[in-house]
C-alpha cells in the first residue's frame, strides 16, 4: 500500500500540530524572548539613535573577494525599535516569506499589520496564526493604506496582476520592500514599475518562511541578502539592511535586485530543488534495475546523504565530509567528481541562461495565473510524493531512532 500523498493543506496543519507539540520544549520563542533572558542578568543596554548610515558591518575575505557582511549583534533590539520607532510594517501577504516575517516582526514588537484577501485561505490561516481582524488583520488595500513600509510578498503571479491596484498606494514618503527581485528586474513580464519617488529595496532570506521562524525561534536567525533598487532619500542600503534583521537574519551580505533574482531562480530548479530531485531519482532508478531492494536504495541514496553526509558538509565543509569516509569512498569520489561537473556543466549552463533571457519567468507567471494553479501544484507535488523512492522515504524516515514509537 502506498503512503498517502501529502498536499498544501494537510502540510501546514501537520506544520501547525509539530509547532503546538514542541512549544514546551523551545528554549525561547524569539529573539525577543532570548534577549529578554540575557537582559535579566546583565546590565541594561544603551538606547540607540537611528543611525545617520549604514553601520555594523565587516569586510571579509571570501576566497579572495572582499564582501561587505552585516551582523545581528550591531542591530541591538533597542536600535531596532527606534529605528522605525514610526514605521508600521504591512505585509501584504501571507504565504511562505510572509508567515514567517510577519511573525517575527511582531514577536520582536514591530508594529506590523498584515494584508490579504478577506475570508481566504491566507486570512484564515493569519487568524489561527492570532492576527485580529480590524486590529492588525486587513484586506490589501487598508493595509497598504495604513503602512509605511509595504511589503509586497504576494506569490510573483500575484504581484504582477495586482500591481494596477496595489500601486495607487505606493506614493511619496513610503518604502516599498519585497523579498525577491523578480517583478522588478522583470517588470516587461511583469507589469511592476515602481514611481520614481519612493525607495525600493529587498531583504532576501536564504531559505523557506517556515526556516526564517524556526530559525528565528531558535534564537539564531537565517541569512539574507539585501538590495536596493531604488534610494530616493539616502537611506534605502540602512534601511534594507535594518529590515532584514528586524525579520529574523543572523547575518546580511549587499547584493543587487537582478543578482538576487538570477540566483534565486537558479538555484532552486538546480541543486537545491529540481536538481537534487533529479539526481536522487536517478540514483534510486538504477539500484531499482540492478536489484537492490526498495529500502537499500533508498538508504544509499536518500537517507544516509540527508542524515550523515550533507549535515557534515553543512557543519564543516565537503573536504571534512570526504576525510570523515573511508579510503576507499573517498578515492571513488575524488574520481567520480569531476565526470560529475562535466556532465552538469552544459545543463546548469542552459538553466542560468533560461533564467536570464526570461522564459522561466514567463513559465512561472502563465502557470501562476492560472486558475487552477494550485490545484496543478498540488497534483504534481503528490505525483512526488506517490513516486516508489519517495513512499520507501516515509517507512524510512518513521524507522529514525528519535522517531521510535511514532506511527508511520
Amino acid at each position: 500500500m502506498s503512503a498517502p500523498a501529502f498536499t498544501r493543506s494537510a502540510t501546514r496543519a501537520a506544520l501547525r500540530a509539530a509547532a503546538q507539540a514542541s512549544k514546551p520544549q523551545l528554549r525561547s520563542l524569539s529573539l525577543l524572548a532570548a534577549r529578554n533572558v540575557v537582559r535579566a542578568a546583565a546590565p541594561a543596554a544603551p538606547r540607540f539613535a537611528a543611525p545617520a548610515s549604514v553601520r555594523g558591518y565587516k569586510t571579509l575575505d571570501f576566497a579572495g573577494t572582499k564582501e561587505k557582511v552585516y551582523s545581528r549583534d550591531e542591530y541591538p533590539l533597542e536600535q531596532l525599535h527606534e529605528y522605525f520607532k514610526n514605521d508600521t510594517f504591512a505585509l501584504l501577504g501571507y504565504g511562505s516569506q510572509g508567515h514567517g516575517q510577519g511573525l517575527n516582526l511582531r514577536d520582536n514588537g514591530l508594529n506590523v499589520i498584515v494584508g490579504v484577501r478577506k475570508d481566504g485561505e491566507s486570512w484564515r490561516q493569519a487568524i489561527e496564526d492570532g492576527w485580529v481582524p480590524g486590529k492588525n488583520l486587513f484586506s490589501v488595500e487598508e493595509a497598504a493604506t495604513k503602512g509605511t513600509i509595504l511589503m509586497n510578498l504576494l506569490s510573483d503571479a500575484a504581484q504582477s496582476t495586482t500591481w494596477p491596484e496595489l500601486s495607487k498606494f505606493v506614493v511619496k514618503g513610503k518604502t516599498l520592500y519585497f523579498s525577491h527581485g523578480f517583478s522588478c528586474v522583470f517588470h516587461k513580464e511583469t507589469g511592476v514599475i515602481p514611481p520614481k519617488d519612493v525607495d525600493v529595496i529587498l531583504a532576501a532570506p536564504k531559505g523557506s518562511g517556515r526556516t526564517v521562524r524556526t530559525l528565528f525561534k531558535e534564537g539564531r536567525g537565517i541569512n539574507s541578502s539585501v538590495a536596493v533598487f531604488q534610494d530616493v532619500t539616502g537611506e534605502a542600503l540602512n534601511r534594507a539592511v535594518n529590515i532584514a534583521m528586524a525579520v529574523g537574519s543572523g547575518y546580511v551580505y549587499e547584493t543587487t535586485f537582478e543578482k538576487e533574482v538570477y540566483s534565486d531562480l537558479y538555484g532552486e530548479r538546480g541543486v537545491l530543488m529540481g536538481g537534487i530531485q533529479g539526481m536522487f531519482k536517478a540514483q534510486y532508478e538504477v539500484l531499482r534495475k540492478n536489484g537492490h531492494s526498495p529500502s537499500e536504495a533508498f538508504n544509499e541514496t536518500c537517507e544516509e546523504a540527508l542524515m550523515s553526509l550533507f549535515p557534515l558538509i553543512g557543519e564543516h565543509g565537503m573536504d571534512y565530509m570526504y576525510k570523515a569516509c573511508s579510503t576507499t569512498a573517498r578515492r571513488g569520489a575524488l574520481d567520480w567528481a569531476p565526470e560529475f561537473e562535466k556532465a552538469n556543466l552544459p545543463v546548469f549552463e542552459r538553466l542560468y541562461e533560461s533564467v536570464r533571457n526570461g522564459t522561466e519567468t514567463r513559465r512561472a507567471l502563465e502557470f501562476g495565473n492560472r486558475k487552477d494553479y494550485r490545484e496543478q501544484y498540488d497534483k504534481e507535488t503528490d505525483a512526488i510524493a506517490d513516486q516508489e523512492m519517495w513512499r520507501v522515504g516515509h517507512v524510512v524516515r518513521a524507522l529514525r531512532p528519535d522517531r521510535a514509537g511514532k506511527a508511520l
